[in-house]
Formats: C-alpha cells, sequence, structure tokens
C-alpha cells in the first residue's frame, strides 16, 4: 500500500515557515504587497482567487484586489498591470488566469515586471530557469519539487516520467527535475507506446488534463505517482489524471486529489512574493526553500 503525500500538511509546513520569515522583515520595518487581479467572474477563478487571499493574511502578506468586469479592454487592463508595476510598495503581482476571449493572455503575461511576476510565467523567468540562472519559478512545478523533497523522495539519479508537456506545469517541471540530477522524459499526445514509457518512471508526473486516464498500466511496482490534474468525474466528483484505486496498491508513494499539488501551489505562490523581499534585502540566509 502507498504512502499519501500530505500535500495540505506540506503546504501548511511551508506556510508556517515563510509566516515566521515575513514576521522578521516586519520587525526590521519591510512589507510585503502581492496585488492580484481578475477579470469577470469566473466561479473556479474567484475561489482561486479567494484561497491566495486566505494565504496571503495567515502569512502576513498584505494583498490587494482588483476585481474589474468581463467587459474589461485589453487596454486598460495593461494600464492597470504597467501602474502596478511602478508602485514601489507592491512586490508582486498576479493576473489570474484565464482572462476572458477578447483579451490575449500572452501580451499581459509579458507586460508584468520580471521581478515582481510571482507566477513565474514571464519569457525572462522562463529562460532564466531554462539556462539555471535566478528567477521565479512556476508555482505548480515547484511545489511538485517541495513535495517530494519533503517526503524524503529522492531525485538524483532518478528516472522520472512527466506526462504533459504544458508551458505551466510539464516543461518547468521537467528543468527542476533536471536540476535535481533527475532523467528527465517529458511524454504528450505523440509519444509511441506512452505506457512503456511511463512503466520506465521511478517518478511518474501526470498533468495530462484528462481525468483518471493513468490507471496501474501506466505504473511500474513501487513507483512515485504524482497527480497535478484537476478534473471531474463522470460524477461530477472531484478527481485527478491518475485513476486513484488502481494506482494506489502499486505505487510506494501517491498524492491525492484533492489535498496533494493543489495546496501547494498556493504556498509556492506565498514563497514566490516572500522571494521579492529577499531578492532586496539582506535575511536570504533565513530562507526556507
Amino acid at each position: 500500500m502507498a504512502s499519501i503525500i500530505d500535500g495540505k500538511k506540506i503546504s501548511q509546513q511551508i506556510k508556517d515557515e515563510l509566516k515566521e520569515e515575513v514576521a522578521r522583515y516586519r520587525e526590521k520595518g519591510v512589507s510585503i504587497c502581492l496585488a492580484v487581479i481578475q477579470v469577470g467572474n469566473d466561479p473556479a477563478s474567484a475561489v482561486y482567487v479567494g484561497n491566495k487571499k486566505k494565504a496571503c493574511a495567515y502569512v502576513g502578506i498584505e494583498s490587494l484586489a482588483y476585481e474589474l468586469p468581463e467587459e474589461t479592454t485589453q487596454e486598460e487592463l495593461l494600464a492597470l498591470v504597467k501602474e502596478l508595476n511602478e508602485k514601489k510598495e507592491v512586490n508582486g503581482i498576479l493576473v489570474q488566469l484565464p482572462l476572458p476571449e477578447h483579451i490575449d493572455e500572452n501580451v499581459v503575461i509579458r507586460t508584468i515586471s520580471p521581478e515582481k511576476d510571482v507566477d513565474g510565467f514571464h519569457p525572462q523567468s522562463v529562460g532564466a530557469l531554462s539556462i539555471g540562472q535566478r528567477g521565479f519559478v512556476s508555482c505548480t512545478p515547484a511545489g511538485v519539487i517541495q513535495l517530494l523533497k519533503r517526503s524524503g523522495i529522492q531525485i538524483d539519479g532518478k528516472e522520472c516520467v512527466i506526462i504533459g508537456r504544458s508551458n505551466i506545469v510539464g516543461k518547468p517541471l521537467a528543468m527542476l527535475l533536471l536540476r535535481e540530477n533527475g532523467t528527465v522524459t517529458v511524454c504528450h499526445s505523440h509519444t509511441a507506446d506512452l505506457k512503456a514509457v511511463a512503466r520506465r518512471a521511478d517518478i511518474l508526473v501526470v498533468a495530462i488534463g484528462r481525468a483518471k486516464m493513468v490507471d496501474a498500466d501506466y505504473v511500474k511496482e513501487g513507483a512515485v505517482v504524482i497527480d497535478v490534474g484537476m478534473d471531474r468525474d463522470e460524477n461530477g466528483k472531484l478527481c485527478g489524471d491518475v485513476d486513484y484505486a488502481s494506482v494506489e496498491p502499486k505505487a510506494s508513494a501517491i498524492t491525492p486529489v484533492p489535498g496533494g499539488v493543489g495546496p501547494m501551489t498556493v504556498a509556492m505562490l506565498m514563497n514566490n512574493c516572500v522571494e521579492t523581499a529577499r531578492r532586496e534585502n539582506a535575511l536570504s540566509a533565513d530562507r526556507t526553500i
């Protein structure tokens, strides 16, 4: 039976560590502020934004909320982002995705200052990661690495297979696993004999966006399975990309959905916000991540 990798517990540990770090900054007169922009009334986005606000309040980070109507033009949104780029009191800027169809997400992401790109989506942040330089790392992949490390799972020398090549998860996670000396294979819809490739994995990460697609046939006995998916099954119940009931008996460790990778994304966003202060102040020796 697999050990359960508890994302709620590990994310809480990280937030507690960050709370202490933020308190030390506050004692020195340093405040940290995250600006969150939401365009429209997408229910899922509203939940995500609410979770981010709660996390900010817990850690001690100030949050500024900009809730804009659906009909907000791209020019108006870009003007707000540019205004926040110039505000010294704002450390991080997050534009909640997805945006309405009439707004080009890529243009918006490129407009955010790389120094305030706490989502880690700016091309400069992605480029820095790819060549091993300092920059913000997208929160979900960073959260996966912390789940593995804090669960005592060795990455160095292990065969790591990622199913999914998105810019937000698959590609940056491949870079992070390489940085930890994993041997990495990235699979996608054109991969020949996907099951055979997946069965090579000591660490299998699934981020494909298809409910319960990966069953026991994809998994080597004793593999660590990380499920990044957030889907709904045929009954409308929240589930992942992994068929948990099928895979759990075969894995050595597995993340549940919910309660696995999801909470880590918000925790790592908080870490990136604190990172903005680390870069400007002399408390870098206190960092925990």
